[in-house]
């Protein structure tokens, strides 16, 4: 195992708060929020707030049914903002050295659910339907296919930290010298199955959510895609360390005194070599459920203190589960890119809640509207905390 360090040097993103990194960034600062209420995925009992993106996307011109996804769409419109670094980095190393991770938790089940339907319906599927667009590493392997990428390639589905992983793994991949590249990232797009799995779940709020308030009532489901170029090369963002961890406490709640919480971030900050007071922001897991942000609280408080800002950029984007952690990492790549600040300010994503302290809670610098910062960040954290305590934490840096 080498020492060589890991950037990502480009990143294209699909979500509810907008459909490039420009477009997220201007709604990340204008506090414009794109959630929408619908019944789609869900019941006329049921008319949710959802992170649903509602622009066009890009046609598969792939003729095999396997590849012909919503979830493929979303990918293949995250890899052409990033066409051209991704084609000087297949010439640069060529196909067999470039490989594709991809998380996600969805894939293609929503074209299943049709297909099921008219199976249970009329005893027939969709003339066509294949039953690999559903598979966890459909997503990863159409990405290689479109690409001609002939490197490793495969998918992660540890849930809401499956985004995050991949690329932890793009990492490692590139530190034992597997490979020079690696495309990696995490798509996720709605379905009945998510909705209505965490409405069971009595984790969905029928209300925007509001992390950290004394009134959550749980979380608002989202989709979107965040894929990244991550090499050896210097540019873009260093991807300094990572800390993961499984403390299998429960299925679906988490650890309530933020055990493994607090493992993933002091694991990522030891990965990095660096010092919790060199952190000047933390993106926060923040679903809004009663049980997650009280133990992420917690964590937070005992591993950063209270002065050190951090908010949840869930209110918006949505929950957007196996994407959440590409996603919210994208997002912090945007607080340390230097194009992106330059002109405008330091980028400091503002908590958006209701502002009702939940007296419960240990003390928290979530961030408010008024505040800024005079210097650049250096270093930012992303939380990523999923189902049976699959935990990450990944350490974004600024090329110095």
């Amino acid at each position: 195992m080498t020492t060589q360090k890991c950037y990502l040097n480009a990143v294209g993103i699909l979500c509810a708060a907008g459909d490039s990194l420009s477009a997220v960034e201007s709604n990340l600062r204008s506090q414009t929020v794109n959630l929408m209420r619908s019944a789609r995925y869900s019941t006329e009992q049921h008319s949710l707030p959802l992170g649903l993106y509602q622009g066009s996307l890009p046609k598969i011109t792939l003729k095999k049914e396997k590849w012909q996804s919503r979830n493929n769409q979303f990918a293949l419109a995250a890899l052409e903002q990033m066409k051209i670094k991704i084609k000087s980095v297949i010439e640069k190393y060529g196909a067999d050295r470039i490989a594709v991770i991809v998380g996600t938790s969805t894939s293609g089940i929503a074209e299943s659910e049709t297909a099921i339907k008219q199976w249970v319906e009329q005893e027939t599927v969709p003339k066509g339907y294949d039953y690999g667009v559903q598979e966890m590493a459909a997503t990863a392997e159409f990405v290689a296919e479109i690409l001609g990428i002939k490197g490793p390639v495969y998918g992660i589905s540890t849930a809401c930290s499956s985004g995050a992983k991949a690329l932890a793994s793009a990492k490692r991949l590139i530190k034992a010298g597997i490979c020079d590249a690696v495309i990696a990232g995490g798509v996720d797009t709605l379905c009945h199955l998510t909705v209505q799995g965490f409405l069971s779940l009595e984790a969905v709020s029928d209300e925007p959510c509001n992390p950290f308030s004394k009134n959550r009532k749980g979380i608002n489901i989202g989709e979107g895609a965040a894929l990244f170029v991550v090499s050896a090369e210097r540019e873009g963002v260093e991807l300094v360390g990572s800390g993961e961890g499984s403390d299998a406490h429960h299925i679906s709640a988490p650890e309530p005194t933020g055990a493994g919480a607090k493992r993933c971030m002091r694991a990522a900050l030891e990965n990095g070599g660096i010092k919790a007071e060199q952190v000047g922001y933390v993106n926060l897991h923040g679903t809004a459920t009663s049980l997650n942000d009280q133990m992420e609280s917690q964590a937070m408080h005992e591993v950063f203190g209270e002065d050190t800002f951090c908010s949840s950029t869930k209110p918006f984007t949505g929950h957007t589960l196996g994407a959440a952690g590409a996603v919210e990492a994208a997002i912090c790549w945007l607080m340390l890119h230097e194009d992106s600040s330059q002109n405008r300010g330091q980028l400091l994503p503002v908590q958006l809640w209701d502002g009702i302290v939940d007296p419960a809670l240990p003390a928290i610098n979530l961030v408010k509207q008024a505040d800024q910062l005079e210097e650049k960040l250096d270093y930012v954290l992303s939380n990523s905390f999923a189902f049976g305590g699959n935990n990450i934490s990944l350490l974004l840096g600024r090329i110095q």
